[in-house]
């Protein structure tokens, strides 16, 4: 009897057990199923969210590339990665933003000139690079002189490659053809090595590197000015058979945006006084906006959007530079005449 009944005992204690163990397993595998639902269900929404928080930004970006014809994050790294260079150059050795100037000027004559073959002027590209790349030293070196006879030594020699290549018969035209090629390969030598140049001849002056830093930054603070507030709260085109995305409302932010940096750059940077910074203001907006219409004008009399793709996010070397050429030569003569 002492057996049977132990033998009862246990079985009745392994049937207890399984029935636990199943109680368990089946808690467990509820916990289980129920913590992957939870899992599952914060992963779609945490998709959910991400997707949506993509769709806005792609949104946000597609309104921002509609209003402004950029692509903005792109162009503020390009713009950083540009602006870092220029900045340690002429901070470090003058010598490097020479370089850094010349590399600049030559992309900027390569690709204007291609932009202008692409419409049908027969432009010598190889004296343009030349031209260019000779200018820029000759203006840190050899000073007003040399700046100015190396530029039109580079108008000459642009000017006789193309008289030149009048005896190839295939590269022949007639003489009405061959002054607008004259002409546009003078224009490009002019209007990018010799002007962009000057910023060169002002960085080679006693303290000028500062006068070159702060009139760059007064163009972009300019450029800044014009493009958020003409993003909020441009209404009104200011030349829209130019340039239909500039507005009044965005040059009214430029000026604003020029006086005050402007002051903060003459009392801090180059120690003028406070009043010279609304000339100085003043001049850069007008050199600036100019200078942003007339690349416009070009552009449009091209019938291109953007003078190259080099520069993701922002065209060109020109698109960037446009605001530039002009601003150089008004902030040389605004040296020599206050410093």
């Amino acid at each position: 009897m002492t057996d049977d009944s132990d033998q009862e005992s246990l079985s009745d204690a392994r049937k207890r057990w399984r029935l636990r163990r199943a109680k368990i397993e089946a808690t467990a595998e509820s916990t289980r199923a129920e913590l992957s639902a939870q899992v599952k269900a914060r992963r779609a929404d945490l998709e959910a969210q991400v997707k949506a928080t993509r769709e806005q930004l792609e949104h946000a970006t597609e309104v921002i590339e509609a209003k402004t014809g950029r692509n903005l994050p792109l162009a503020i790294i390009i713009g950083l990665a540009l602006g870092f260079a220029m900045l340690f150059s002429l901070i470090v050795i003058k010598e490097l933003f020479m370089a850094f100037a010349a590399f600049v000027v030559f992309f900027t004559v390569i690709e204007l000139a291609w932009a202008l073959r692409s419409s049908g002027r027969r432009v010598p590209r190889l004296p343009l690079a030349i031209a260019a790349l000779a200018t820029v030293p000759a203006a840190f070196y050899l000073g007003d002189f040399g700046h100015w006879w190396v530029s039109i030594a580079g108008v000459g020699l642009v000017v006789i490659w193309r008289l030149a290549e009048l005896i190839n018969p295939k590269l022949r035209a007639a003489p009405s053809e061959v002054w607008l090629d004259l002409a546009a390969s003078s224009f490009i030598q002019i209007y990018i090595a010799f002007l962009a140049s000057y910023s060169v001849l002002l960085t080679a002056k006693d303290g000028g590197q500062w006068w070159t830093l702060a009139y760059l930054i007064l163009v972009i603070s300019v450029d800044t000015g014009a493009y958020a507030t003409g993003l909020t709260l441009g209404r009104h085109p200011m030349v829209p058979k130019i340039s239909p995305k500039k507005t009044w409302e965005g040059f009214a932010g430029s000026v604003a945006a020029a006086f005050i940096a402007g002051i903060l750059l003459s009392v801090f940077m180059i120690k003028m006084p406070w009043w010279f910074g609304f000339i100085f203001g003043a001049v850069i907006v007008f050199t600036a906006t100019i200078g942003d219409l007339a690349e416009s004008m070009l552009k449009r009399d091209l019938g291109i959007k953007d003078i190259s793709s080099w520069l993701p996010g922002h065209g060109g070397f020109l698109d960037r530079m446009d605001s530039i050429v002009l601003s150089s030569a008004a902030a040389y003569l605004l040296f020599l005449v206050f410093s």
